[in-house]
C-alpha cells in the first residue's frame, strides 16, 4: 500500500489529530503517502444545542464513516471519547495511540480553580460528566451550555460570558494552548470521560493490509485501560446522555479502574473500583460497572 487517505473533521484539533497520525505513519512506513481528507460532520454544524439533544456523539463520525464506506477514505481519526461504545457493523480499530494527559483543565482569567470561584459564578459546559462532577462540588454555581470547537470556547470565556470554563487538557496542549490551564482536574478527585486523552484510528473490518499498516501505531498499555473504560460504560449503556466517568490506570502489573455514574442536576453519584491482576480490560470493566449498579448507579441511568 503506497498511498493511504485519512477522514478527519474541520476542527482545528482534530486536523492536528489526523496530521499528527499522518506524520506517524509516514515516519513507520517510509515512502507512504498520506492524504488529509476533510469532512464537515453533524456534530460540528449543530452547534446551539447540546450532544445529548441532537442525537449523541456519534455525530462526529457518520460522515467520516460514510466516506469509507464510499471508498473516498481508508480510514478515519476520532478523539476516541468521542466514539461510541460500540462501533457501527462493518468497521474495526486497529490502532489506539499512546494517550496523552488524560485529565480536564480549569480555565478562567481571573480564579485559580474551582474552589476559589465565588458564590453563583457561571461556569461553561455542555457535558453532563462535568456538570455533575462541578454540582456535587460546588452546588452553588450557575452552570451554562458550551459549545463548539476549542477555539470558539475559549474565545467565548474571552468574552467575558463565563468565569470559567472546563476543557480536556489534551486539547488544549496539542493546539499549544496549555499556558490557559489553570488549573489540571484529576483522578482520583476528578474522573475524565472514558477514553479521554486517546486518539483512535478506525477503518472498514475487511481490509487486512491496512489493519496491519494502521496497527503499527497502536499502544498495549493504552488500549488497555481505554478499553477497560469502554468497558464499564458498555456495560452501563452509557452515552453523552447519562454522567458516566472512568479511569483506569497501570500499576505494575495490576489494571485499576475508577468510575462514576452521576446526576447532573443536583450532583448526586456513586463511584467504584477495582483491580485486575491480569490486566484484562472488558472484564474489569464489566466488574466495576456491576458495583456502581449494586451502589445505585441505576437511578441516574435511562429506563
Amino acid at each position: 500500500m503506497d498511498r493511504l487517505r485519512i477522514a478527519t473533521r474541520k476542527s482545528p484539533l482534530a486536523l492536528w489529530q489526523s496530521e499528527h497520525v499522518a506524520a506517524a505513519l509516514r515516519a513507520r512506513h517510509p515512502g507512504l503517502e498520506v492524504e488529509l481528507i476533510p469532512l464537515s460532520t453533524r456534530g460540528d454544524e449543530v452547534l446551539d444545542r447540546s450532544l445529548a439533544a441532537i442525537g449523541g456523539k456519534g455525530l462526529f463520525l457518520k460522515e467520516l464513516e460514510i466516506a469509507m464506506q464510499a471508498g473516498e477514505a481508508d480510514c478515519a481519526v476520532h478523539s476516541l471519547k468521542d466514539v461510541p461504545m460500540t462501533l457501527e457493523p462493518g468497521f474495526a480499530m486497529p490502532a489506539i495511540l499512546e494517550r496523552a494527559d488524560h485529565a480536564d483543565g480549569f480555565i478562567s482569567h481571573t480564579f485559580d480553580g474551582i474552589d476559589a470561584l465565588p458564590v453563583g459564578a457561571r461556569v461553561g459546559t455542555s457535558s453532563l460528566r462535568r456538570q455533575a462532577q462541578l454540582r456535587a462540588r460546588r452546588p452553588d454555581l450557575q452552570l451554562v451550555d458550551l459549545r463548539g470547537n476549542v477555539n470558539t470556547r475559549l474565545a467565548k470565556l474571552d468574552a467575558g460570558e463565563y468565569d470559567a470554563i472546563v476543557l480536556a487538557c489534551a486539547g488544549l496542549q496539542r493546539l499549544g494552548l496549555e499556558s490557559r490551564i489553570r488549573a489540571r482536574l484529576d483522578a482520583p478527585d476528578w474522573l475524565p470521560a472514558p477514553a479521554q486523552g486517546a486518539i483512535a484510528i478506525e477503518c472498514r473490518d475487511d481490509a487486512p493490509r491496512l489493519h496491519a499498516l494502521l496497527a503499527t501505531l497502536d499502544d498495549a498499555p493504552t488500549r488497555r485501560c481505554v478499553e477497560a473504560e469502554r468497558a464499564m460504560n458498555r456495560a452501563l449503556h452509557g452515552s453523552c446522555h447519562v454522567p458516566v466517568a472512568a479511569y483506569a490506570w497501570l500499576d505494575g502489573a495490576q489494571l485499576r479502574l475508577e468510575g462514576l455514574v452521576g446526576c447532573a442536576q443536583d450532583g448526586r453519584a456513586v463511584r467504584a473500583g477495582g483491580v485486575s491482576s491480569h490486566g484484562e480490560g472488558d472484564a474489569l470493566g464489566g466488574r466495576v460497572a456491576a458495583l456502581l449498579l449494586e451502589a445505585g448507579a441505576g437511578a441516574f441511568l435511562p429506563g
